[in-house]
């Protein structure tokens, strides 16, 4: 069945002056649109940079260039090494060390090393430091900020005017935190679902990203020429140039092989509005263009970007991303800054990296007219945001998660929720019903705000980590006691008193960001299908069910479609969980509270291999097209859909590997030499876990076909193990993934106490350390003893949250 959009779209027509020819990696500036940055360049300022660089050293003018983590570098440290900016990463904490921490520790932080850039010593030219933060749905990494959905959710909206509040929130609440840089609006246009960042982009088209780009720059930065700090704004940053959402197969850091004509269509036009918007900074893309790495290739970067475009602002590279260009590494990369790059994103490495690129510019291997022109870029970014007057009167306010600003979000999720299925009309719910909300996401505001939330994978986050914050529970059972019902929270989905009129159940995908999220079927939860099981639980007992679905893409859900009445796209809607409720449940007069107003920005998958269901493409044939969304004024009844995946789940999976009760395929678990196996019970289940009992020497294996873990292991994922300790090992146990790679995790099991079940997360760092080769891993869990010892597991998977994980003590 395809359910279609009559209208509520309009591609984008192709430049006709380019030729079709073999894609290339040489882009053809002519052949490209025009645009221009405005607010940046004016007499006054570019006379200040003058200067400023007549009297900088070459040693100052390099360290403008680089950027260094703030987990890696001590302000005191700037001395000796005058970076330019810093950044905190993902995980990277302030220098309080608690990532958990009140925004007191932020602001800090941005003073410690602001203060030193610009303390008067001999010989120094005092110039501030530019801190950067991944701002990507609000403030997102400081507690108690208001985070907004993510932008999946906001191209949903098709509302430019919201977008632009949106902005000037989170530059209110970044500039309260001691941030002058946004690295945003993402202006990614993903094209296959499998990307584990397609919830980055606004759309699968550039049409709603292009609107986008220019709002979200006009709501951070301002008017062209008035982004100062001291009014609450920074700096936008317009990412990742270019085609990071075009990549072969949708692989993080991946090689978009389309010709020029397609870069421009339909991977330009969010850079194009957003210069001529002021935009002060541009991210260059980890991906490469047809086999060149974006950060490497002076055709984009400097004919395109800074010629055709007309883009005067700098452009900042991505974590270690030139370190991938032919020829370097992240502490030496002259290539990049000779392609146009004009401050490298280096986290750890930014000593040997101001070596030398300091040496290389002696050598004139980098020529000095490049390093003036990346530092010209750099000083007019940073006197036009008002870097240089040491006023910041948005650190003294209180703007983190003001009710105004949730507000703003509040309306963000009503905006952005899409009815894909009201069968029977059984929403909105009506007054008086008794309601049972249940679901693994219904009480947890970091399931349903997804990655990049308080750390990189949005992982390790509970309720207390969101002060302020409503869970979409919370927001449900305030609207439906006000219109007279009865709400109940159940984390069984059982109903213990009378049968409810309907049942609210919560669910969708587990947080991730990028690299992790990749994968390889469209289908939700495969192999594992609880939130399946509890939606036939409900069925069976006749209640209607309504299944709000929280995800980063579009997913093929066409079972839990068939187990609902009523099905609801919530994406990843963030802090703000009233904005659900506030669409969901109707008045006491039984009208609704608002209507349904979110439209498909990116089309539905009829089956788990649609990965590249873009509109306008040749065989276009989803399940729900782009554009798509019921109101409450519809009268559309969907049928029963196809629950044929049409692909392989078991090939996908290469993460999971026992389950409670399950092996999950195409894994086997079994155990060799002196050990005995039983299933027992476990995780709140019968016979859920298997027990092995060690008599002497021998092993239990999980075996299957042999998958390349190397990213995983980059991307310092963990392998965890669910465990009960039944009686202490009499001797060493041994921990492996493959047959080269083991490690002494004696520890783990010697200090646990008896009876009690216990998790482990050991890095996969430290199996490669020990000798794995993860490029080859086909038993990617090997437990060993050689005497007595019993051990229960009821689970064993990669666990990409890096809270408590650790190598064994010997």
């Amino acid at each position: 069945m395809r359910i279609m959009m009559a209208a509520g779209f309009c591609l984008l027509a192709s430049t006709s002056a380019i030729a079709q020819t073999p894609p290339a990696a040489t882009a053809h500036p002519a052949l490209w649109p025009k645009a221009h940055s405005v607010g940046l360049v004016d007499p006054k300022t570019e006379a200040f940079v003058t200067s400023l660089m007549k009297r900088m050293t070459l040693r100052e003018k390099v360290g403008q260039m680089i950027q260094g983590d703030i987990s890696s570098i001590k302000p005191e440290e700037l001395r000796d090494y005058p970076l330019g900016s810093v950044l905190g990463g993902g995980n990277s904490p302030p220098l309080s060390g608690n990532d958990r921490g009140p925004v007191g520790d932020w602001i800090r932080t941005a003073e410690a090393f602001r203060q030193v850039s610009i303390e008067t010593r001999p010989g120094h030219v005092p110039i501030p430091t530019i801190f950067g933060m991944d701002s990507v749905h609000g403030n997102s990494n400081v507690m108690g900020a208001t985070v907004f959905p993510h932008n999946i959710g906001l191209g949903a909206m098709r509302d430019p005017a919201l977008m632009e509040k949106i902005g000037a929130v989170t530059a209110a609440e970044s500039a309260a935190s001691g941030f002058d840089w946004a690295f945003g609006p993402t202006v990614t246009v993903p094209q296959d679902d499998r990307w584990g960042r397609t919830y980055e982009g606004y759309s699968e088209r550039p049409d709603i990203t292009k609107l986008y780009a220019a709002a979200m720059v006009r709501g951070l930065q301002g008017a062209p020429g008035t982004t100062r700090i001291q009014h609450g704004r920074v700096a936008a940053s317009i990412k990742h140039f270019l085609a990071d959402g075009g990549t072969h197969d949708g692989i993080d850091q991946g090689d978009a092989r389309i010709d020029e004509t397609t870069l421009i269509d339909t991977h330009a036009p969010g850079y194009i509005s957003g210069i001529d918007a002021g935009a002060m900074t541009v991210m260059a893309s980890f991906s490469s263009w047809n086999g060149v790495k974006n950060h490497g290739n002076k055709s984009l970067l400097t004919d395109v970007l800074k010629g055709r475009l007309g883009f005067e602002g700098f452009v900042v590279g991505d974590w270690n991303a030139h370190g991938q260009v032919t020829g370097c590494t992240p502490g030496d990369c002259a290539a990049t800054f000779n392609a146009g790059l004009d401050m490298a994103m280096v986290p750890n490495d930014w000593k040997a990296l101001f070596d030398n690129t300091l040496r290389e510019v002696q050598e004139g291997k980098i020529p000095m007219a490049r390093v003036d022109d990346a530092v010209r870029r750099i000083l007019r970014v940073k006197a036009k945001l008002g870097l240089f007057d040491p006023a910041r009167p948005y650190e003294h306010k209180a703007e983190l998660g003001a009710p105004e600003h949730r507000a703003v979000a509040r309306a963000a999720v009503a905006e952005s929720l899409v009815l894909l299925k009201n069968n029977g009309a059984l929403l909105p719910i009506r007054p008086g019903q008794t309601v049972l909300v249940t679901g693994s996401h219904a009480d947890d505001v970091g399931l349903q705000s997804g990655g990049w939330t308080l750390s990189w994978q949005g992982t390790g986050n509970t309720n207390a980590d969101f002060p302020g914050a409503t869970t979409i529970w919370g927001g449900l059972k305030s609207a439906i006691e006000a219109a007279g019902g009865t709400a109940t929270l159940s984390a069984d989905g059982r109903a213990t008193g009378p049968k409810p009129d309907v049942a609210v159940v919560v669910f969708g995908e587990q947080p991730y960001a990028e690299m992790v999220g990749d994968i390889s079927t469209l289908e939700f939860q495969p192999g594992d299908k609880q939130a399946l099981a509890e939606l036939k639980a409900l069925k069976v007992q006749g209640i209607p069910v309504v299944s709000v679905f929280l995800s980063g893409r579009p997913l093929w859900v066409n079972p839990e479609l068939n187990q609902s009445d009523a099905f609801v796209a919530a994406f990843l809607p963030g802090s703000e969980g009233e904005g659900v409720a506030d669409v969901l449940v109707a008045k006491k007069d039984g009208t609704p509270n608002r209507d349904f107003h979110g439209k498909l920005s990116f089309s539905w998958p009829k089956d788990a291999g649609q990965f590249a269901n873009n509109v306008g493409q040749p065989g276009y044939d989803p399940l729900f097209a782009y554009g798509y969304g019921l109101t409450y004024a519809s009268h559309v009844t969907v049928p029963h859909l196809s629950e044929v995946p049409g692909i392989d789940a078991s090939l996908a999976n290469i993460a999971t590997y026992f389950t409670p009760g399950k092996v999950a395929p195409p894994w086997r678990l079994a155990a060799d030499g002196a050990v005995t196996e039983k299933n027992v019970d476990g995780a709140g289940r019968q016979e859920a876990a298997r027990q092995y009992a060690f008599t002497g020497a021998g092993h239990v294996r999980v075996s299957g076909p042999t998958i390349d873990l190397s990213r995983q292991t980059n991307a310092q994922m963990s392998l965890r193990i669910d465990y009960r300790v039944d009686t202490k090992p009499a001797g060493k146990v041994m921990l492996g993934v493959g047959n080269t790679g083991t490690i002494d995790a004696t520890s783990l099991f010697a200090t646990a106490a008896p009876g009690t079940w216990s998790s482990a997360k050991v890095p996969l760092d430290c199996f490669r350390k020990a000798g794995a080769d993860v490029a080859k891993v086909s038993q990617p869990f090997v437990l060993g003893a050689g005497a007595g010892f019993t051990v229960s597991i009821v689970g064993i998977k990669l666990d990409a949250d890096p809270a408590g994980s650790a190598c064994p003590a010997p």
